[in-house]
């Protein structure tokens, strides 16, 4: 990669720096930075035109060649900060950003307006006179569209870029035909919004009024990525302008949309609780402008505005890996933003950080910023503190476009650009769309409570529909009768529409993702009582151990990787499988049947524990070995990535592959189970409602390590007591299991269901190397997951106390048991807690009906499982033994942990249960 370097700091009158700069690019162009080269190529080109005097044949004259180069740093600052000035607010003047582009910030004055210049060939003129310059380069960059791109270091994006506004700014026109489709685009948004606001006085829509040049854009995006190869779209985006975008560019029908309205959409409570209409997804294929058969997805949000964008990004992901071999080209996912949000909510970072990487690239995103002005009642200098709103796009050294939001030509182009720039150099890119919202934050909002002055102006502004109109006409580019025609014509459409006309919905063809979706069906509560078959045969796990115990050839890890594979064999030979190796032979084996495996994490790849080992570095060339790619034919592909230090984003994008990818094991591993804490957006509203609001299942599985061991309150507790308040309607499974052949079966069990169902397991850390927390060969080649796991060591009519538990405690508990020898106590592991197995837990009950029964847990009484589990009637007897309700979830002390854990303990064998 070529870098240039800002050189604006060097004087304009030190001639002697420039000459020696001339003399050493004379002798090799290459010695000079790329943009002294880029004006020394200027000067050399009018040399040979004979434009500028020389002396001798070495030198310039010192005085032409410095008064070029204050032409040459003007040319610079109009590139680098004329969006400062551009004429992008349709509303009002832009703030003051001071942009120093006066002649005589560069050493110029009125003087040298007639005088001309050499250097103008960079720009596409010939010798040309300063003031021609000046107008050429306002017309370019000062415009209705503002460019920001100088702080891209890329020098190929950079000079693409910067070549392409400079050409295409001397002919920007379109044909007669495509400003009639823009025309006629914007009737539809204006024509729906009335219509509605009209129809509906008062009821919340979130309307696009301001910004309806949103649709001419979008189409003219979708037919442009059309023309660049791209056969899908995908969009993300808030309620603003959702139901408008649903009709005219998705093509949901006006019928169904008036319907919710009516509240005449008869719901079907056997498949959920539903959604607004306005947070509602929805899925077409139409064909473009080209001819082109494209799909369309606009993905379900919920009112968290910027949610929503790594989910996306994800189902992109998942839709290129499956459908489109991996070939980013086919699939664009395009996020919608209001100013506010893209400005202030922080997974905006987190999802553009990760948009290159390995494990989360999708070849680009087109970020459309839908500009307001405004956040709900809050101006933008209360917003933030960044100029623009799309600042966060400097962190990947892409461009922006600004863009008067009034402006319909602009605002095509703009996106039209985008398209281009996206498929060429397969990275984001930003468009600010700057506009205004014509009523509150939603039609029954008052605005002029805070912001008075400012919609006294949009009470008296045109809508762009008629801006637009008006140009046309002026330009006599379009006859006044035919704008009037192609508006009544919509108006008569939408009233047929309200009166019941039925309209003929698009035909769609399903994508191979999407059958599969369809040949699953919703789960009862009888698919959780007892688990299918999940077993393997021993030939499948010893072709998954041949590849757990061996690197290629010429590979040279580390010693201590060495000894890790003569320790996995040994566990094989003394038939004592540990978690890693039940783990890890659940994805060799599901491998082996064609099914992809995808898990991301922070530090998954080694494992925060570093128990997995997925794969090994050489020590020599830094080369990753993963054990269990290409180690059996056909297999299915295996993508492990070591995440970004993300929760937010990182969970919302693997929601999303598991939305585009029904077929395969999908998990995200938390670093500590504590940390989903900052992804708890992504869980309330998505992973546990998701399927209640949306109907759309997901095989998610999420890992969280969790168990005291006296690491203090942050890595303790992975905060089951949130996840089990969520559940509820069988919307998902949550377990703390204890046994390796347990972690081999439920992951098998996610693909192995005929619905799906996202999955929580709390796992172990101490347990990772816990010398009993083994399991031998035969619990993997038999039977299935095992939802309650009972005490074998003990005779029920010998039992006075059952104690029932979950994880890690169920070691302390055992090792209690056998140090004292206590037959009359017996030790059950709920280790799927919901869905409540209550086939199973009745006959457990009834098995030891006259012992007393016990919860224990390690988490503090306010926390942990039981206040779930007294939802259910076979609970209501148990006594608790935990520790005293906390605020925090553990100690920071590890003596008094020692002595918590002990008391714990020893209370459930003591000859009367008390509470901590």
């Amino acid at each position: 990669m070529t870098v240039s370097h800002d050189f604006s700091y060097v004087s304009s009158s030190d001639n002697t720096y420039i000459d020696g700069l001339y003399t050493d690019y004379k002798r090799n162009p290459e010695a000079v930075d790329v943009s002294w080269r880029q004006f020394f190529k200027g000067v050399d080109f009018a040399l040979t035109q004979g434009q500028i005097p020389t002396q001798g044949t070495e030198a310039l004259a010192p005085t032409n060649l410095a008064k070029e180069f204050k032409v040459y740093r003007l040319i610079e600052g109009y590139r680098s900060r004329a969006h400062l000035i551009s004429t992008t607010n349709p509303i009002r003047d832009r703030k003051n950003r001071f942009p120093h582009l006066e002649l005589e910030d560069f050493g110029l004055s009125a003087l040298d307006l007639e005088e001309s210049f050499s250097i103008s060939e960079i720009i596409g003129l010939q010798n040309a006179k300063l003031k021609t310059i000046i107008n050429h380069l306002k017309n370019i960059y000062c415009g209705n569209m503002g460019f920001e791109f100088s702080h891209i270091n890329d020098v190929e994006i950079k000079d693409w870029f910067q070549k392409k506004i400079e050409n295409d700014g001397k002919e920007k026109s379109f044909s007669i035909d495509k400003k009639k489709r823009i025309l006629s685009k914007l009737n539809e948004a204006v024509a729906f919004e009335n219509f509605l606001h009209t129809k509906y006085v008062g009821q919340k829509r979130f309307s696009l009024e301001g910004g309806e040049n949103t649709i001419p854009a979008l189409d003219a995006m979708i037919n442009a990525s059309a023309l660049h190869g791209v056969e899908e779209v995908v969009i993300g985006m808030a309620h603003r302008g959702r139901l408008n975008v649903l009709a005219n560019v998705m093509g949901k029908t006006y019928e169904y949309i008036f319907n919710e309205f009516e509240g005449q959409a008869t719901p079907d409570l056997t498949m959920g609780d539903g959604d607004v209409k306005y947070h509602m997804g929805y899925s077409s294929q139409i064909t473009t402008t080209g001819g082109q058969k494209v799909y369309l997805k606009l993905m379900p949000n919920p009112s968290h505005l910027e949610a929503v964008d790594a989910v996306v990004l994800g189902y992109c992901r998942a839709q290129g890996d499956s459908l489109y071999h991996e070939d980013p080209t086919k699939i664009l996912p395009i996020v919608i933003h209001g100013d506010a949000a893209v400005a202030g909510q922080g997974i905006v970072y987190e999802t553009v950080q990760m948009s290159g990487l390995r494990g989360y690239n999708v070849g680009g995103a087109v970020h459309f910023v839908i500009n307001n002005q405004i956040g709900f009642t809050t101006d933008f200098d209360d917003a933030r503190s960044s100029i623009y709103c799309t600042s966060v796009a400097r962190v990947l050294e892409t461009p922006v476009l600004h863009v008067n939001g009034d402006d319909a030509e602009a605002v095509v182009y703009a996106v039209e650009l985008a398209s281009e720039f996206r498929a060429k150099f397969h990275k984001d890119i930003f468009i600010d769309m700057v506009c205004y919202r014509k009523h509150g934050h939603n039609e029954s909002d008052e605005p002029r409570f805070t912001q008075p002055s400012f919609y006294k102006l949009i009470s008296q502004h045109s809508n762009p529909r008629e801006i637009y109109k008006d140009k046309l006409i002026e330009g006599k580019q379009i006859e006044a009768q035919l704008a009037v025609q192609m508006e009544e014509q919509f108006k008569n459409l939408l009233q047929d529409r309200f009166n019941m006309v039925k309209q003929k919905p698009l035909p769609y063809l399903y994508q191979k993702p999407e059958e599969q979706w369809k040949s699953f069906r919703r789960s009862n509560p009888k698919d959780f009582d007892y688990s299918p078959k999940t077993s393997v045969t021993k030939e499948v796990m010893e072709t998954t151990l041949k590849a757990l115990t061996q690197v290629p050839a010429n590979f040279k890890p580390i010693q201590k990787i060495e000894k890790l594979l003569e320790e996995r064999q040994k566990r094989w030979n003394d038939d004592q499988f540990d978690w890693a190796m039940g783990e890890l032979m659940a994805y060799g084996s599901l491998l082996q049947e064609g099914i992809t495996v995808r898990m991301s994490g922070q530090d998954c790849i080694r494992g925060t524990f570093s128990h997995r080992h997925a794969g090994v570095v050489d020590e020599v060339n830094n080369t990753r070995h993963l054990f269990l790619s290409d180690f059996s034919e056909k297999q299915g592909k295996y993508k492990i990535y070591n995440s970004l230090l993300s929760e937010y984003a990182v969970l919302g994008f693997e929601y999303g592959y598991s939305l585009g990818s029904p077929s395969s094991l999908n998990i995200w591993e938390a670093q500590f189970g504590d940390f989903a804490n900052g992804a708890q957006t992504i869980i309330d509203q998505f992973i546990s409602s998701g399927e209640s609001k949306w109907q759309r299942q997901s095989g998610l599985a999420i890992l969280l390590p969790h168990g005291y061991e006296g690491q203090g309150p942050e890595h303790s507790n992975a905060r089951p007591e949130r996840f089990l308040q969520l559940a509820a309607e069988w919307n998902m499974v949550v377990a703390n299991l204890t046994t390796p052949a347990n972690i081999f079966h439920i992951l098998r069990r996610q693909v192995k269901w005929d619905f799906r169902k996202p999955l929580i397991i709390f796992t172990p850390k101490s347990l990772l190397r816990h010398p009993d927390c083994v399991s031998p060969l035969k619990d993997f080649t038999e039977g299935s997951f095992q939802e309650i796991i009972d005490d074998s060591s003990v005779q029920a009519k010998d039992v006075k106390r059952l104690i029932m538990c979950t994880g890690k405690i169920y070691y302390d508990l055992k090792a209690k048991q056998v140090k004292d020898k206590r037959k009359d106590v017996a030790i059950v592991r709920l280790e799927q807690i919901y869905p409540m197995p209550e086939e199973q837990s009745w006959k457990l009950l009834e098995k030891y009906k006259n012992a007393e029964k016990v919860w224990v847990q390690e988490e503090p009484k306010n926390m942990g499982a039981f206040t779930f589990l007294r939802r259910y009637v076979q609970f209501d007897d148990f006594k608790l033994l935990a520790r005293k309700s906390s605020a925090s979830p553990a100690t920071g002390y590890a003596s008094v942990h020692a002595a918590e854990q002990a008391k714990i303990v020893n209370g459930a064998f003591a000859e009367k249960i008390e509470s901590l």
